[in-house]
């Protein structure tokens, strides 16, 4: 088993387990911990502490048929699953993003956006987007910054840039502090899970221009 060494931070399993963030970062959130024992284990923590405090909250009242309507929204679709499952083997994608894909790597409509990188973009709330990015051996995200945040998990292959090396199972969470060139490394194609909450912040002419298209 790839020996994860970058994590969720404590503020991201925080919100995940307060129920707190945008659906693209649950997913990303999700599906890191589906292949990660360390942060499944750090999220059961919170889960446990988040049990707690509720236990001394005094009850309220709710509607009558609040509980048909939440069903009524699961069956619908309108409401997705992005609790953490443990990662299968076979396949690319883990659980979690499979039942958003509806497969694996061979069910995604890729579409290319420039420098042979592909994405797609995977359905969510407005408040945040999520994609998946195809990034060819040796290919390189053009250089930007972040006017959020931005979580990339690494799904296959490796890349690298200006803080470290991400491999299968990392993520990089980026803020406005950090600017970088993830570039794939040689050897394997890299497949990412990438969500941010506000657009990205290239620095050159063309990726500007091509950013508009291409709604990252």
């Amino acid at each position: 088993m790839t020996k994860i060494k970058h994590h969720l931070t404590d503020q991201l399993l925080m919100g995940y387990a307060a129920g707190t963030l945008p659906e693209a970062f649950n997913l990303v959130v999700a599906t890191h911990i589906s292949m990660c024992d360390d942060c499944r284990a750090a999220l059961a923590a919170y889960e446990a502490v988040g049990g707690e405090v509720i236990a001394e909250v005094d009850p309220i009242d709710v509607a009558e048929d609040a509980l048909a309507a939440t069903m009524a929204l699961i069956e619908t679709g309108a409401v997705k699953d992005v609790r953490p499952k443990l990662h299968k083997a076979n396949g690319v994608f883990p659980a979690p993003l499979q039942e958003y894909v509806k497969g694996d790597i061979e069910g995604v409509k890729w579409r290319k956006i420039g420098g042979g990188v592909s994405q797609m973009i995977l359905p969510t709330s407005k408040d945040a987007s999520v994609r998946l990015l195809h990034i060819p051996a040796g290919a390189a995200i053009p250089d930007h910054g972040h006017r959020g945040t931005e979580l990339t998990l690494v799904l296959q292959g490796a890349f690298v840039d200006e803080e470290d090396r991400f491999g299968a199972g990392d993520i990089e969470v980026a803020n406005e502090d950090l600017n970088h060139t993830p570039v794939a490394e040689m050897g394997e194609d890299c497949i990412c899970l990438a969500a941010t909450d506000a657009p990205l912040k290239f620095h050159g002419l063309i990726p500007r221009i091509a950013q508009r298209f291409a709604r990252i």
